[in-house]
């Protein structure tokens, strides 16, 4: 396999979606609890890139496999395997080699920390693999806004907050005199998912725009995804309100002061996120109006992990 044919297996462009997150949340810990810990970074930056690979090519090549429709975009141009002529031993051995990789630093990231993240860590394997995989993968259903967005928006979020403080008290995990104790800073956890929602609803709507995009093929392909179950209308509804959710997360932040007054730069960008809200309100194709809603994710959190890194840095300065 060629790296241009492997770049395209795993749609290396679509990393954005979990690498900003991830970002967001290091910044934010660095900002609020000024705690960053190297090491456990670079473990999870690694361990997190080759599993989200991983999960890519697990539903190109399950797509490969269940297409009904084999001819047009999505099969011929959109799909690796497909389009290069890829043999699906090589396809297979390349999942597993990237799962292998992630499972190994990951393992290695839980023990430079504690339970929690090991928990955390096998119910996103298995909720990454079976996003795709199995007699009814979550993708095929109406529940892929839901997983793909809490998941990557909020549980990498997490993660990615976590590894600095794990020993902070933030979430602990104790087995004492034969019973499990869940401790768990409710305010904390409450201020980590409200600063995830930009990323929470960005993600969700990246899976809704291709969704929407993809009613007439998934119908053909059978795979019965929310706008189908909701109907386009309100489907496209749904995509407006969502941004709408996450500027009113940041907001409340400001309001609460979590995060630093700076972050009111970040309603600024409501001018080209509303107006590429616009443009794919008008139209919905994969080819031509689907990108807005990674544009849309990109320019939002972007701006929130920049903002938040002024804050920091203004917040040194008084220091």
């Amino acid at each position: 396999m060629s790296v241009r044919s492997f770049l395209k297996l795993v749609e290396i462009q679509t990393k954005v979606a979990s690498v900003i997150p991830f970002l967001l949340g290091n910044i934010y810990t660095f900002y609020r609890f000024k705690e960053f810990n190297i090491k456990n970074f670079l473990l999870m930056f690694l361990s997190l890139i080759c599993f989200d690979m991983a999960t890519t090519a697990i539903n190109n090549y399950m797509d490969y496999k269940k297409a009904k429709k084999t001819y047009g975009y999505n099969y011929e141009s959109h799909n690796a395997i497909v389009r290069d002529n890829l043999k699906e031993s090589t396809v297979v051995a390349t999942i597993f080699i990237l799962l292998l990789i992630a499972s190994i630093l990951g393992f290695v990231l839980f023990l430079n920390t504690n339970i929690v993240i090991l928990l955390l860590g096998i119910i996103s394997f298995l909720i990454g693999i079976f996003y795709s995989f199995g007699p009814v993968p979550i993708s095929r259903m109406p529940l892929g806004e839901i997983f793909s967005g809490f998941f990557m928006g909020f549980v990498i979020t997490f993660i990615s907050t976590y590894i600095h403080i794990y020993d902070m008290g933030i979430v602990e995990i104790i087995y004492e005199n034969k019973m499990i104790i869940l401790n768990m800073n409710l305010e904390e956890v409450i201020y980590i998912f409200l600063i995830s929602l930009p990323a929470i609803m960005g993600i969700a709507n990246i899976m809704l725009a291709n969704n929407i995009c993809d009613i007439e093929d998934d119908i053909e392909n059978k795979r019965y995804t929310l706008p189908i179950y909701i109907g386009k209308n309100k489907a496209l509804k749904l995509f407006r309100s969502l941004y709408y959710i996450s500027y009113a997360s940041i907001l409340i932040l400001i309001v609460l002061k979590v995060t630093p007054i700076v972050s009111v730069l970040m309603f600024l960008t409501f001018i080209p996120v509303n107006k590429n809200i616009n443009i794919f309100m008008k139209k919905q194709t994969k080819k031509d109006t689907f990108v807005v809603a990674v544009q849309n994710f990109a320019l939002i959190n972007s701006a929130y992990i920049l903002v938040l890194s002024i804050g920091t840095l203004l917040q040194y300065c008084r220091i």
